[in-house]
Parts: C-alpha cells; structure tokens; sequence
C-alpha cells in the first residue's frame, strides 16, 4: 500500500486532499504568503523563508515577489537563480533548477497532469511529471514549461513559448508548441563577447 504522496511523487495516480499533502501544502502557503508581502529592505528574510520553502538551495538565490507554488519542498534551486516577477511552480512533482538560470516574468512551471478521460479526471484523481532545467538557461517572459519537459544546458526559450518537449543542449528555442530555431553558435559567443568588451571599455567605475 502506499500513500497519495508517494504515488504523487513516484508519477503515479493520486488524489490531493489528504492529511499528508494538506500540511505540506499549507506549509507552502504560509512561507509564500510571508514571502510575497516583505519588503524590499528584508532581503535575508527573503532568502531564509525560500530555503525554508525549497527542498535545496545553492548560492545566490533571487525571486521577485509575488512567487507561488503548489509545496515548495519539491523544488532543488542551483548557483545563480533569477526569477521575475509572477513566477508560478506547480511542484506535485520534483522540479530540478540548474545553476545560473535566469526566468523572465510569468514563467511558469507546470508538474501537473489530468487524465483526459473525464470520468477518472471528475473522480479527482491527477498525476505529477518531474521537470528538470539544466544549467545556463534563459526563459523568456510568459512562457510555461509543462510535465515531463527536460531542458538542456546553454539553452534560450523564447518568451510565449510552450514547452511540450525536450529541449537539447546549446540551442534557442521559440513558440508553440515550442520547436528548436537553431543552434548556439560560436559566432554569438563572439558577438556577445565583444558586445561586453564595449561596455567594460564604456562603462563610467
């Protein structure tokens, strides 16, 4: 026999409600509701409530209110997280964040799966898809990242874009349902390198 949390976390069928998942889920509510309404002045108070809230965190760590989730301790942030404004994470199953990931604002990162038969989905019963985002990855604003989806390294989402599949390492990927543009290449290292030259020459210190 197992429980609805372990048949959650294991991908399987599961009802949400139970005592279990209730008090998880409550927890989130109070760390995100504390989260959201702190001020820009209490930043350490900010990053202790999300390590509070997140299964792990790395270094530097940074989410602009308001931020929501479904419990929070499904979640493993690497080095370097960056999330705007409206970030939404449904976490009924594991979400793995690499290191250095930026998110534009209203990304969203959807776990969360409904039978498409009707009778078993009126029957309350869901599933869960683990998502994970490798490291060095730019999603644009508004996009939603759905069940089961595994993002590669270097890799840019264009902002609106639905993510239904895997994405590889090293490209830009854009619409919807999101498809691969092209490659990352050493020309826009190149580019960009120079581009940041520039700057640092220009810059008033």
């Amino acid at each position: 026999m197992a429980t609805d949390k372990e048949r959650m976390l294991a991908g399987k069928l599961y009802r949400a409600g139970g005592r279990e998942l209730a008090g998880d889920m409550k927890k989130a509510r109070v760390l995100t509701r504390l989260f959201n309404n702190s001020t820009e002045e209490q930043q350490e108070y900010r990053t202790e409530l999300l390590r509070k809230l997140f299964e792990a965190t790395k270094k530097n760590v940074y989410i602009e209110p308001p931020f929501h989730c479904d419990y929070g301790c499904h979640i493993t942030i690497g080095n370097n997280f960056y999330a705007n404004y409206d970030c939404i994470i449904i976490d009924v199953a594991p979400v793995v964040i690499g290191d250095n990931v930026l998110f534009g604002p209203r990304v969203g990162l959807y776990t969360a799966g409904h039978p498409i038969d009707a009778g078993v989905r009126n029957s309350q019963l869901e599933y869960g898809k683990s998502i994970k985002i490798g490291d060095n990855v730019w999603i644009g604003g508004n996009a939603v990242i759905n069940p089961g989806v595994t993002i590669g390294n270097n890799v840019v989402i264009g902002s609106g874009s639905i993510v239904t599949q895997d994405i590889p390492d090293n490209v830009v990927a854009v619409g919807d349902p999101c498809r691969v543009l092209r490659k990352i290449t050493d020309e826009d290292k190149k580019l960009w390198q120079a581009q940041k030259a520039e700057y640092d020459r220009d810059i008033d210190r």
